[in-house]
């Protein structure tokens, strides 16, 4: 008996407690979801880019976004919204693939709904896979920009929730917090820097070699041309879409003539035809050999370019905006 007691005891204890936690995660809402009842200060602290997009994604001060991994982080949304007018957010995640930019596309529509201003797309050569799947490399919180309230609470049902309980309590309760950058720009120059890419002569010298395997895809589909497709289809037609294939230095670029070479052309020309089939929409090119992607001195590797570079592709950026208004 006293052993039934103790398991009733247990059981009910561990009942209550599962619930209170779940319950004030969902009203402490660590990483402003806006889907809590109650009201605290904008913004989340200083974290990293995967988390804090959303908050940052659904924020009424920025009409238009940018997404990607750290191929398009370098574009400024300061910069562009200068050039446009439209109050741009980065809402890039390095290391991240196209499953993840749907998912935050979706997120920043599903908040932005008839005010989004214009959308600025990376779509590098993760974006040819022929794989439906899109499968991720690094770890993403899917949950966290789920539309479905159950699949959310369980999300929040993990340890680096309730570590981020503290955290999200200073930020809430303090009068000046440390808030995390809300346009979400992270110039990734001086980390390059810190590590030597531009000076160390071994380092500088990789340039020279063959940057990493491309994405050979000759099936003819691209699953996630159709998915970004179909995601665009719940948009207003009017909204201004813009895709970048973003500078790679040129002997990333695939010798002309060889299968890799192939494979490109027919990647690009499928968000070509995506751009062409859709209204206010366009694609920008910056993967073709072309003398910008000829200096080394231009480049940190093979895929990551420096402020000069990221400025001219900005500058095609906002004229193609405004051809497209």
């Amino acid at each position: 008996m006293r052993w039934a007691r103790f398991v009733r005891t247990f059981a009910v204890t561990a009942a209550v407690a599962l619930v209170g936690t779940l319950a004030l995660a969902f009203l402490l809402d660590p990483y402003d979801t806006g889907r809590t009842p109650l009201t605290f200060k904008d913004g989340v602290r200083p974290q990293g880019p995967r988390t804090a997009a959303a908050s940052r994604g659904r924020d009424p001060a920025f009409r238009a976004a940018i997404f990607g991994n750290s191929h398009i982080q370098l574009i400024s949304p300061e910069r562009l919204t200068q050039a446009t007018g439209s109050p741009f957010v980065s809402l890039i995640a390095p290391g991240s693939r196209p499953r993840e930019a749907l998912v935050l596309i979706d997120w920043f529509l599903r908040h932005h709904r008839g005010t989004a201003d214009a959308l600025v797309i990376g779509v590098d050569d993760y974006w040819c896979t022929g794989d439906p799947a899109l499968p991720a490399a690094l770890p993403f919180p899917y949950w966290l920009y789920t539309a479905s309230l159950r699949d959310y609470l369980v999300g929040l049902m993990r340890f680096d929730v309730i570590e981020e309980f503290q955290r999200r309590l200073a930020f809430v309760t303090a009068r000046n917090p440390e808030r995390a950058r809300p346009d979400g720009y992270w110039d990734y120059e001086s980390n390059y820097a810190s590590q030597g890419y531009d000076a160390d002569p071994a380092i500088r010298a990789k340039l020279d070699g063959t940057g990493e395997a491309l994405t050979r895809n000759l099936t003819g589909r691209y699953p996630a041309a159709e998915q970004l497709a179909t995601l665009l289809a719940t948009a207003p037609a009017t909204l201004p879409v813009v895709l970048v294939r973003p500078p790679v230095y040129r002997t990333a670029l695939p010798a002309p003539g060889t299968p890799d070479a192939s494979s490109e052309a027919a990647c690009r020309d499928a968000f070509a035809a995506l751009a062409a089939g859709r209204p206010r929409t366009a694609l920008i090119d910056w993967r073709r050999d072309r003398p910008e992607l000829r200096d080394p001195n231009q480049f940190f590797d093979h895929s990551h370019y420096r402020q000069p570079i990221a400025q001219r592709v900005e500058a095609d950026i906002a004229a193609a905006l405004a051809r497209l208004r």
